[in-house]
């Protein structure tokens, strides 16, 4: 099935990890043209590295860090009139138990996770609202409905991001944006990989890195607009099983 696309600049905020880079290929092989933000100089150093010299000047990179306003408050002055799509991979992984957190590390993930995040996706929507048009993809986690002990944290901040995400489809989808949470299971990659490899009696629900984008990549298309304001779950069938 060849997909189509009624837009063409998308935003990977996240950029840097590895089910983004991946999708940043299928996306300019489908001739998108996409933005990915980075943390730090590593992060920027680490998408550079993947996608030149193969796809030089079919994208560019963008400074955001959600613990520093200052490069949120800068979205709210760039020229994001054109701005078609947003897919946003960024989650700070704080797992603690609750009795043993750090005070200091709750109030930082629950900032930058959920209060600024909504500053920045406030700049965005409303740069969007102005054309009438725009989709937005949140890749949450399968946390959000069953957590592991020490996720407490890390599910709060997927559960409170997909409800932000979860209104603005309900508030602008007559007005041309919808949304999408996207609640991944574990993937071979990162953090994931980590686990599955003290873990293989979970490897059957592991998802590769690929499959993970192309799924991306078909939410993002004119096939895929008819889900709004709404979480799917992408995990091989694993909150639906006994373990």
């Amino acid at each position: 099935m060849k997909l189509n696309y009624s837009g063409k600049d998308a935003l990977i905020l996240g950029g840097s990890c590895e089910t983004a880079l991946c999708l940043a290929k299928l996306m300019m092989e489908s001739q998108l043209f996409p933005v990915l933000s980075y943390r730090n100089h590593p992060g920027k150093k680490r998408i550079h590295s993947f996608l030149s010299p193969d796809f030089s000047g079919q994208f560019r990179t963008t400074h955001l860090d959600l613990s520093n306003p200052d490069t949120i408050n800068r979205f709210a002055n760039e020229p994001l009139q054109d701005l078609d799509y947003v897919i946003d991979f960024i989650q700070d992984n704080y797992e603690s138990l609750i009795p043993g957190a750090s005070k200091d590390c709750v109030q930082h993930n629950f900032t930058c996770n959920i209060i600024n995040r909504s500053l920045l996706l406030q700049h965005i929507s409303r740069a969007m609202l102005a054309r009438r048009k725009g989709r937005l993809i949140y890749i949450s986690s399968t946390a959000a409905a069953q957590q592991n002990p020490g996720q407490g944290f890390y599910a709060a901040c997927k559960q409170a991001s997909e409800a932000i995400y979860r209104n603005i489809g309900i508030e602008m989808g007559a007005k041309g944006i919808t949304t999408v949470s996207l609640r991944a299971g574990y993937i071979h990659s990162g953090r994931g990989k980590h686990y599955l490899n003290k873990r293989p009696d979970m490897k059957k629900y592991a998802l590769e890195i690929k499959h993970v984008a192309e799924t991306i990549l078909y939410l993002l298309s004119d096939s895929g607009t008819g889900f709004n304001a709404t979480e799917l779950v992408l995990d091989k069938g694993m909150l639906a099983a006994k373990t």
